[in-house]
């Protein structure tokens, strides 16, 4: 059995550093997902949607303070006089993670 623990412990490393790409590329396209959402609901399209839409996935990237992307989005919200409570952008955050875990998980499948 020289090797079985040596063997098993790089299974385990490469089974997390799987796990967490996958995770990575689910919050990127969440936030992607709820960039072009909050966009539309701030009434944006074309460039400004799209610039918009890439502002969200980098505030995921840097990740400063408690969580970025739901202050990003309530802040852009409360500017444009949107009522949207925080549960409600909570539970579109989880919903689109939702989506998003599908999408990713289906593009690894083919």
């Amino acid at each position: 059995m020289p090797g079985s623990f040596d063997e098993r412990e790089k299974a385990y490393e490469a089974k997390w550093a799987h796990d967490e790409e996958l995770h990575f590329k689910v919050q990127a396209r969440r936030n992607k997902l709820l960039g072009l959402w909050a966009a539309n609901e701030m009434g944006l399209s074309g460039t400004p949607a799209d610039d918009y839409v890439k502002a969200m996935i980098q505030a995921g990237l840097i990740r400063k303070g408690a969580d970025p992307v739901f202050e990003k989005i309530q802040s852009d919200f409360t500017a444009h006089k949107l009522a949207h409570s925080k549960h409600a952008i909570h539970g579109k955050m989880e919903e689109l993670f939702h989506l998003a875990s599908e999408q990713v998980r289906s593009e690894q499948k083919s």
